[in-house]
């Protein structure tokens, strides 16, 4: 299984990152079946089962004190500008940061990460394969079930990556609805276990999955679809560091499922038995989200801002239970 590496241009921050060396997989992850629902319940954005049908495996001991005493913690990636990803065979971006500086108070001074797809993020963290995940995945019901999500850290909104142009003047996942339902033909892209994929089964959408945003992007710009939805933030940033590739991104929307507008929000995710690591993270994470500015301290020069700063009324149990109507 080929990992796409994407190498944007270093953001300000990473320029004065600590060293960190970055794990090497003795190998990746088999993708898992597709399920949903990412990046809703059961039907937008949860990761697969675990490998090989095994359920969620506990760590040995108390992985809080374990990470401690190592002084090392090592987190599953996927490769998405700007939230995680390598640049110089290191991990960087925004949730990057973030940990770098919450587990660096919690006593856990280095970061490691491990490249793998994004449908692998759960069931690696579950084998063992690494301690958490560091990707802004979203807060869902389906993956509540297979493991335990930090309090929220990143709101984000949808967009779609079309060619440049927008020679079919979409604008959101119902413009492609709308055409599709007029006789049109539109080739629609997802994430493979985003929640657009979710998004897009609700809406009765065909979809062709994609690995990673890389090859989303390169889908539309090749012409083999004629959109690619993903988060906003990142397609915004892919757009930008690729200005020859002949696309661009629609504005930024929030879909509407059965009425119901589906609220994105991502957090950190841990194995559910690790209760005095999420526990522990939560409590540092407080000072990072406590206020605009020491949240955008940390994750300003990836591109975020204060809309993406969570309200301090929503919590993982709302966004677990599916509880935002």
């Amino acid at each position: 299984m080929t990992i796409q590496h994407l190498n944007p241009a270093a953001p300000p921050a990473a320029r004065h990152r600590r060293s960190r060396r970055l794990l090497q997989g003795a190998g990746l992850l088999a993708a898992s079946a597709l399920m949903l629902t990412a990046c809703g319940g059961g039907d937008a954005g949860s990761e697969g089962e675990s490998e090989g049908g095994e359920g969620t495996t506990a760590a040995s001991g108390n992985t809080l004190e374990r990470l401690q005493d190592e002084g090392t913690i090592t987190v599953g990636i996927a490769g998405e500008v700007p939230y995680s990803y390598l640049e110089g065979g290191e991990p960087a971006g925004a949730t990057v940061a973030m940990h770098e500086q919450i587990f660096g108070e919690m006593g856990i001074d280095n970061v490691e990460a491990e490249l793998v797809e994004w449908n692998s993020l759960i069931p690696g963290l579950n084998a063992g394969r690494f301690d958490a995940v560091s990707a802004g995945m979203s807060i869902l019901p389906d993956r509540c079930a297979q493991a335990a999500f930090s309090d929220p850290e990143i709101m984000y909104t949808t967009t779609l990556m079309v060619a440049e142009g927008n020679p079919l003047g979409l604008s959101d996942l119902d413009s492609v609805k709308e055409k599709i339902d007029g006789g049109e033909q539109v080739n629609l892209a997802v994430l493979a276990g985003g929640i657009e994929a979710g998004y897009a089964d609700s809406l009765g959408l065909e979809v062709q999955s994609v690995p990673d945003a890389q090859t989303g992007m390169d889908t539309v710009a090749n012409g083999r679809a004629d959109a690619f939805a993903m988060t906003a933030i990142s397609l915004n940033t892919l757009a930008e560091e690729n200005p020859d590739a002949g696309v661009e991104t629609t504005d930024p929307f929030v879909q509407v499922i059965d009425g119901v507008e589906q609220i994105g929000a991502g957090g950190t995710v841990f194995r559910q038995d690790d209760t005095d690591l999420l526990e522990a993270y939560n409590e540092a994470l407080g000072g990072v989200t406590e206020s605009e500015e020491t949240y955008l301290e940390v994750v300003g020069d990836y591109g975020f801002t204060a809309e993406n700063l969570p309200p301090e009324d929503l919590t993982t149990e709302q966004l677990c239970a599916g509880d935002l109507g």
